[in-house]
Order: structure tokens, then sequence, then C-alpha cells
């Protein structure tokens, strides 16, 4: 074997001696922090906080105000969230006696809560009045019938809607039908007259509106903050002696299970801001309300 030939079986040699020497020892560790770092799991996300919903069973001619306040209770209250159930009081009542989940109810009337407080689940000293409201007739903004005032609803052929006798707006119309039959220059037959041009009873102030506003009745009665927030209709003021004050009541009910943001949102509702928004859409300040 000449020289040559030895040097390079040397030098593969020494390239065999020094492989096997990185792979026994230290060869394994140079690549180790690369192939555990691969393996990692990725790091854990931050918690992040969780979101309570309220469901607020309210009045459905609260239905525009209380969207907007909710908007804005919920913006100040990071994380808290409020699902409206939206329909006649009396109807949200009986929901209430039946079990349905809920965390605050507002009624049109002292009436319907207190239906809702002989259920047990909301005590009787929780109820606070937070508006008032009145009530006013309500035409098409063309005034098919040339209605100007409550008496004209007694004429022959009008085609009149009320909510239903059952429901807060359809008890308190009824009433100032009575006024105005017991009034002087009305006629005790008023009440009479009136009723048999209705050709339907609704099951909420909200579907009297509509139906005013879609044409298919010549009047309605619904609340004054009905009409401010609704387009297409005409209000026609009811006589302060014939009108009735409308005090709606709210509260928590006691097996909510989020007791603490619930009374956070009826706070706010019965506190400047929430108040402010209530008064926009037509709603009265009450004394509870005034005295926050």
């Amino acid at each position: 074997m000449n020289v040559l030939t030895r040097c390079r079986w040397r030098a593969i040699v020494l390239l065999v001696v020094l492989c096997l020497a990185l792979a026994g020892c230290g060869g394994a560790e140079i690549f180790a922090p690369a192939a555990v770092a691969a393996t990692q799991p990725p790091a854990a996300e931050e918690p992040t906080e969780a979101e309570t919903t309220l469901t607020v069973f309210a009045a459905a001619s609260l239905t525009d105000a209380f969207g907007e306040v909710a908007a804005a209770f919920s913006a100040a209250n990071p994380g808290v969230t409020v699902a409206f159930n939206f329909a006649g009081s009396n109807q949200l009542a009986t929901q209430i006696g039946a079990g349905a989940p809920a965390d605050v109810f507002a009624s049109a009337n002292q009436a319907q809560m207190d239906v809702a407080v002989e259920t047990g689940r909301i005590d009787a000293g929780a109820p606070q009045v937070f508006v008032t409201n009145r009530l006013v007739v309500v035409v098409p903004a063309d005034n098919p019938a040339s209605i100007t005032d409550l008496t004209d609803l007694a004429t022959p052929g009008v085609v009149l809607i009320l909510a239903a006798e059952e429901v807060p707006a359809g008890r308190y119309a009824l009433e100032i039908m009575d006024r105005a039959s017991d009034a002087v220059g009305v006629g005790s037959t008023f009440r009479d007259d009136v009723l048999a041009n209705v050709v339907s009873y609704e099951e909420n102030v909200r579907s009297v509106l509509n139906k005013v506003v879609l044409g298919e009745a010549d009047a309605g009665i619904v609340y004054t903050s009905d009409a401010i927030s609704k387009p297409g209709v005409t209000a026609i003021e009811i006589p302060d002696e014939l009108n009735v004050l409308a005090e709606y009541p709210i509260a928590v009910l006691n097996d909510s299970a989020y007791a603490e943001d619930a009374a956070a949102f009826v706070a706010y509702v019965l506190g400047p801001e929430g108040q402010a928004t209530l008064a926009n859409y037509g709603f009265g300040v009450s004394s509870a309300s005034s005295a926050q």
C-alpha cells in the first residue's frame, strides 16, 4: 500500500471515529434543543371573562326604548348582555308563573306585576315604578275617517282596533271609555258605541299600532311612547280628565341566576341615563326613579 493510499484510509477512519463520538456523546445534545422545541405544546391562552346574558321580560310598549337602554347598559358593563322577551304584560306574567327562565320583569301595570308576585318568584317589596305613560288615539297618516278627537271613535262605520282587555293597554282604553261615558257632553252610550266599531282585539299594544300603520284600521288606542317611536301614524291627544296615567313597575326575580347583574340593570333603568333615554321615547319619570 503506498503512502497516498494509507493517508486516505487514515482520513476515512478518523472521520468515522469522529461521527461515532458525536452520535454517542455531544451530537445528540447539539440537536436536542431544536427537537424539544418542536414538541412543546402551545402556550395556554389567557382565560377570558365569562359573559352573562340577562333575560328581561318586558311589556311590548318598551321595545324601542329598552333596546337603546340595553345597548348603553352593556357598554357600561362589559361582559353583560341583555336578551329580551317582549309581549303583553299578562302573557309575561303567565310565563313567569309557568317557570320560564327570567331575571327581570318590567310590566305595563301593577296588576300584572301582582300576578307575578303571587307566583312567589318576585318578592312583594321588590317592584319599583320606573316610568309612567299616557294613552293616545292613533290614526294612519292620511286619516281616512277624518278623526280629530276621542269622541269620533263612536261614529258609526269607524274601523277601530284595540288591545285585548287582558292587556294593560286594553284595560286602560276601557277605563277611558268609562270616564268619557260619565263625562258631561259625551253621552252615556259612548262606550257601547265605540266598542261596536272594534274589529279586532290584539294580544299586545304593538300589534294595534302596526295594524293602524298598515291601514287595517281607521284608528287605535296606544301609548304615547308607541306613537312617538313609530312613523306612519298621527297621534290625537286624549283630554287629561279622561286619560289614564299608566305606571310601569320593574323587579328582579328572586330566583335569578345573575341577581347582582339583574339588580344593576334595574338600577340603570332607574338612574339618570336610563331615565333620559326613556324620556326621549315619550315616557314620564316616576317618583321612584327621580329619587335615584
